[in-house]
């Protein structure tokens, strides 16, 4: 974008008034759709960012272009955004960072990645896969069972990975946009998500993986085998938790994008604040339901093989 178009930009934004505003309930599909609709009839639109949105415009703006097939003309302080009509489809673009953003390479598939114990699987699992999936636009969502990872070495009372193989299968069966991958199942050594993805990414290189994590996983990256391999080969797709405030979160975005020009996103999902942790011990002392906590095929498994009775954490 040239000077005088930047300058016309912000002259523009001065007197074009707004015709979306975004608050605290961020993107919503509803929000969505009415912003596609509206780029279907207008070449450019204008769109405010309220105080009590938690998400940073820039990440707001370019999540939204991939939404609506749109693109970012112009970013204005913390304050509004304007998007237009994608007129061309630009591919094979080469990976920049420009102004904070950092632009991926543009392929042809996009797939994310569920990766993890499961031990067991639940709703929490379940809910970052399906919004991640909507939020950008993903083909589908490969849930990986881990059979060896290195930060979880002890296992003793817990479930074996074909138990576990067999309850994410049972968890996912009924939507279409979910997938079984067993690329960490049955791995005889430690698995490691940067052998994973290379692996992966030399298999499928019209393949770009977008990595679904959460907030305690993002704090914990640099503890990470080979972190820089990871960020080459994946965008990050980061959920925030309730005990992290907004501010530290973005905080250790931006640390990590800086020091691995690394590509993350935000995911905006509810904060399901539940673990496989905190399930097992439920079981274990059968003081607590499972219902709606855990899948109905994954309960009535637990019951059928006597899972986690004797689990000691």
């Amino acid at each position: 974008m040239t000077s005088k178009q930047r300058a016309y930009l912000k002259s523009l934004a001065m007197t074009m008034d707004p015709i979306f505003q975004i608050g605290k309930g961020s993107l919503t599909p509803e929000n969505t759709s009415a912003i596609a609709e509206a780029l279907a009839v207008r070449e450019l639109i204008k769109i405010n960012v309220l105080q009590n949105c938690m998400d940073d415009p820039k990440e707001l703006a370019r999540t939204l272009a991939e939404r609506t097939h749109s693109q970012v003309v112009q970013v204005i302080g913390k304050k509004s955004f304007f998007i237009k009509k994608e007129k061309t489809t630009r591919k094979n673009r080469t990976s920049t960072l420009r102004g904070g953003i950092f632009l991926k390479k543009e392929k042809a598939r996009k797939i994310g990645i569920m990766g993890g114990t499961f031990d067991p699987i639940h709703i929490g699992h379940l809910i970052l896969g399906e919004n991640a999936w909507h939020q950008f636009g993903l083909e589908k969502v490969l849930f990986m069972p881990s059979a060896n990872p290195p930060h979880k070495p002890n296992r003793i009372g817990r479930a074996d990975i074909q138990e576990r193989v067999d309850m994410v299968r049972g968890a996912i069966a009924d939507n279409p946009h979910f997938e079984l991958s067993l690329e960490e199942a049955f791995r005889e050594d430690y698995c490691y998500t940067s052998e994973t993805l290379q692996e992966m990414t030399v298999k499928h290189p019209d393949t770009e993986y977008y990595f679904i994590m959460g907030a305690d996983s993002l704090f914990a990256f640099e503890t990470w085998h080979e972190p820089q391999k990871i960020c080459q080969n994946c965008v990050i797709v980061a959920a925030v938790r309730d005990h992290v405030s907004a501010e530290h979160f973005k905080e250790q975005i931006e640390y990590l994008t800086q020091k691995y020009q690394v590509d993350i996103r935000i995911l905006a999902t509810p904060n399901i604040d539940v673990s496989s942790h905190e399930i097992r011990e439920w079981i274990r002392k059968a003081n607590t339901s499972l219902k709606y906590y855990v899948p109905d095929k994954v309960i009535s498994y637990i019951k059928e093989k006597n899972l986690y009775s004797e689990c000691k954490e």
